[in-house]
């Protein structure tokens, strides 16, 4: 079984050809310019040289007709012809309320994505583009939904209400949504394989840190809370994001700069976060090596990550009573040892106690490491993400017709025995330059 997977952003797509027998990746690529000029496609196929194809897309429609073409090409391509292809999967951001799973896309299920659209502006109408054009070009297969929003979606009433005239809920669903899911639900899947426990049995706080950040309330195996609320731009500090603060300030700084709402929108999203407090950083290699050499604004701006994040680890704690693990994730959560430490230090009182040495080592995106010192309480992994797993298996699951309506679905990952060859090979070549890392190295229980 082949598997087709689309990302549809408003000026690119990404794809991604798998073997779900093999359980391999055949080829990946990116369409970059999309609705743009000068519009290309690189494609990769390992053992390969890339390929690289210049040709204008005017619309999704054209990407995904170039994408069509390099995969099938009689030189660069990697399958006979669209035969070869069983199943699409299509990335959705923003599911709504009525989304709680992955599910098969039909006419009725685009429709509730149009009326989403409102939800995600910059998100839903490229990837309902790519959803339309991929059903004309690829007729013949069923395609399948993946949300970001759909884990959320156990969250209690309670916690994702907010404290606003409710009549805005009920009018414009202005509500908690978060984001992230794949990500989040892969690595809480996984932290309890290394918990050695029932995963509907464990509670965590997950840290998934990359430019985005969110953070995660695991109760009992679902998400309880979330830290990004009705767009991605409440809760932690960010790249570029505000995260939270009092909204009044929006207002007292639009009167007194005389910035209209798209302004003050694009500058909340676009120009705060660890860049608004540093003035030029987004990326913390940057910002650590800045702060190394003395530059206030980058040493603030990582007491004030570090701190929102230590924060939200307490307060969620609190919220679900009590923790069986901790767990960083994504970009700078896997590789970033200062952040991780400077948002653990001094949570001791809660059985929170990590390794300083581990720490230090811990940094790969190929194998699940376990950084808490030998008398924590709670355990402390730090989980490379891997959102395609999850697309892929929802998209087989669906396909098979073996996922129904549980909310509580087993995935081929949640084996203790599960291994990523791709992963175990990259990791081994890490330990040959970092013979230290085999030491950090998480057992599965």
């Amino acid at each position: 079984m082949i598997i087709l997977c689309l990302n549809c952003g408003s000026s690119s797509v990404k794809y991604r050809l798998y073997d779900w027998d093999k359980k391999e990746t055949i080829a990946t690529g990116i369409v970059e310019r999309v609705t743009n000029s000068g519009s290309f496609c690189i494609q990769e196929v390992y053992g390969r040289d890339s390929v690289k194809v210049e040709r204008e897309c005017p619309t999704h429609r054209e990407a995904i007709k170039l994408i069509i073409e390099m995969l099938t090409s009689p030189k660069d391509g990697v399958i006979k012809d669209l035969k070869g292809i069983s199943a699409v999967g299509h990335r959705v951001v923003h599911g709504g309320e009525r989304f709680a799973k992955s599910v098969i896309i039909t006419d009725e299920v685009v429709e509730e994505f149009k009326k989403l659209a409102d939800l995600a502006p910059l998100h839903n109408p490229p990837n309902i583009l790519g959803i339309e054009a991929a059903k004309e070009l690829l007729p013949n297969v069923p395609h399948m939904a993946i949300m970001d929003t759909a884990w959320h979606q156990t969250m209690p009433k309670y916690v994702f209400t907010y404290a606003l005239p409710y009549e805005w809920y009920e009018k414009y669903k202005i509500r908690r949504y978060g984001f992230h899911g794949t990500s989040l639900l892969y690595v809480s899947r996984r932290a309890s394989v290394l918990l050695g426990k029932d995963p509907f049995e464990c509670n965590l706080v997950i840290c998934h840190i990359g430019n985005g950040v969110s953070l995660n309330a695991v109760k009992n195996g679902i998400s309880f809370d979330t830290s990004m609320g009705f767009t991605p731009l409440e809760g932690l500090v960010m790249g570029t994001r505000a995260g939270d603060h009092d909204a009044a300030i929006n207002f007292y700084i639009m009167d007194k700069e005389n910035y209209s709402t798209g302004e003050m929108n694009s500058i909340l999203n676009k120009k705060s976060g660890i860049l608004g407090i540093t003035g030029k950083y987004t990326d913390r290699r940057d910002v650590i090596e800045a702060a190394e050499r003395g530059d206030e604004r980058a040493i603030l701006a990582l007491d004030i990550e570090a701190y929102r994040i230590k924060k939200y680890i307490g307060a969620y704690a609190a919220a679900i009573g009590g923790i069986d693990a901790i767990v960083f994730t994504a970009g700078v959560g896997e590789m970033c040892d200062l952040i991780r430490a400077k948002a653990l230090d001094g949570l001791d009182f809660m059985g929170i106690k990590y390794d300083k040495g581990k720490n230090k080592i811990a940094k790969t995106r190929n194998a699940e490491c376990d950084i808490s010192a030998g008398d924590s309480r709670v355990k402390i992994f730090v989980i490379p993400t891997d959102e395609e797993r999850v697309f892929i298996e929802d998209v087989v699951a669906l396909y098979e017709k073996s996922r129904g309506n549980k909310i509580r679905y087993t995935y081929r990952f949640q084996s203790p025995h599960y291994r990523n060859s791709l992963r175990d090979s990259e990791f081994e070549k890490e330990c040959g330059k970092n013979p230290e890392l085999h030491k950090v190295v998480a057992k599965v229980n």
